[in-house]
């Protein structure tokens, strides 16, 4: 459940981000400064990022207060931070790019959730994987995590590397 408020968030919040500057014309200026476009790439993504570790900071002690009262739960806790930014990291960095490819059609809301969730799928997996990981502690569960948060560190370092690579392409479209 803490995923899929994430998830609807960041969907939320990746398509305001850019339609408001498309509706206002503060996205062609940006494309009319004398800087590279895969900077204003990685600028939106940055600010992407910093929005759902907000938003994360703030979902999880009313997650933990209303979920994890119960002392089954023995995780190191210490690992959960971890996921999350990783979890971030590359919603921010597919969604930028999804979000700039949504924003010149109609259904705005729609194409950004039709073309997110599946591409977020892995990600959300190997998010899921390792928070619940973390949460349930025990020797089994330590190894669970390193491999979920291997799986998204690969899934970070190759969607935003091909969003990179693609952001030029598509903000020229």
């Amino acid at each position: 459940m803490l995923w899929l408020a994430f998830v609807f968030t960041s969907m939320l919040g990746l398509n305001r981000s850019l339609v408001h500057e498309k509706d206002q014309g503060c996205l062609e200026a940006l494309l009319l400064s004398p800087v590279d476009r895969p900077i204003v790439f990685f600028a939106k993504a940055s600010g992407n990022v910093i929005f759902l570790l907000i938003v994360q900071f703030l979902t999880i002690p009313v997650f933990a207060f209303l979920f994890l009262q119960d002392s089954a739960y023995g995780g190191d806790l210490w690992m959960i931070p971890l996921a999350l930014f990783g979890g971030a990291i590359g919603i921010a960095g597919v969604g930028t790019l999804l979000a700039t490819m949504s924003v010149n059609t109609k259904g705005k809301d729609f194409v950004l959730a039709v073309l997110f969730v599946p591409l977020m799928y892995p990600l959300l997996l190997a998010c899921v994987s390792a928070t619940s990981a973390a949460v349930l502690g025990g020797d089994g569960h330590v190894q669970q995590f390193w491999a979920g948060m291997a799986l998204i560190v690969a899934y970070d370092a190759i969607m935003i590397g091909v969003a990179f690579a693609l952001y030029e392409f598509v903000l020229g479209a």
